[in-house]
């Protein structure tokens, strides 16, 4: 190609990400590259977005391998970045690869609206459920001596999922609060950070705790920082379901692509 491109570097929660206007479409090695963390930018993923009057823009998220999915985290530096570009003010609605979101932005923190979810899968070691991408829910014990690599392979590459893949999270309660790890599918490692996994987390943590709750807030801690989901659970749904949490222009550049 052989273009110089700008490109924006974001973090959310230490889940980072390479954001540019400037490429509508790009292939699986270009992915590669910029994702990569020797010879590239380096990122957990990439972001391509386009301004939109209704919808206000377009983003579209790809992991680090090339493929594609809904980003919690990276939707909510999308929404970032599209106020420092004057986009936006304080409050939009954007398309991305699930479809229609609502965010709005206070100080340096994005809060995000997710899709309902009405479908629950409990298992005897754990849940399964979609919140933009498939997420697989265990608890654990002394969750920072966790061997989460070795956990997550068990069940990323077993005969149901080695096709399709899912993202691993582990859970351990202290204190009100749920410490989370996640091992990503598509980047195929441990993420600082995921913002589909906690919103997934939560949602699990309600069953589990056998709640009651009409309106439910779980605050998170990930290994890159503190978010918050809340939600109602209605009688067969969870319904407005927000992921909140800061989203930071790290730094911009230009790179030959």
């Amino acid at each position: 190609m052989n273009k110089e491109i700008q490109f924006y570097k974001y973090q959310g929660t230490g889940n980072d990400f390479i954001i540019t206007t400037e490429l509508k479409n790009v292939t699986t090695e270009q992915i590669q590259f910029l994702c990569d963390r020797k010879y590239g930018i380096g990122a957990d993923g990439l972001i391509l977005m386009t301004k939109r009057d209704s919808p206000h823009f377009d983003m579209m998220y790809y992991n680090s391998d090339g493929t594609t999915s809904f980003c919690g985290n990276g939707s909510r530096c999308a929404v970032m970045h599209a106020r420092y570009l004057g986009w936006i003010e304080n409050e939009c609605v954007f398309n991305s690869n699930d479809g229609e979101h609502r965010a709005e932005i206070s100080g340096n923190e994005v809060r995000l609206q997710m899709h309902n979810v009405d479908m629950v899968l409990v298992e005897d070691n754990g849940y399964i459920l979609h919140t933009g991408s498939p997420h697989y829910i265990a608890y654990t014990q002394e969750i920072d001596e966790l061997d989460l690599i070795a956990a997550a392979h068990i069940i990323r590459y077993n005969d149901t999922f080695i096709e399709t893949g899912i993202n691993v999270n582990y859970l351990e309660p202290r204190n009100g609060v749920l410490y989370i790890r996640t091992y990503e599918r598509g980047v195929e490692d441990e993420t600082l950070s995921c913002g589909t996994g906690v919103t997934a987390a939560a949602i699990a943590h309600y069953l589990e705790t056998e709640s009651t709750q009409k309106r439910f807030t779980q605050k998170l801690q990930t290994r890159g920082g503190t978010l918050t989901v809340s939600f109602e659970k209605k009688a067969t749904s969870f319904e407005n379901i927000y992921l909140s949490g800061p989203a930071v222009l790290i730094f911009n550049g230009k790179i030959i692509l």
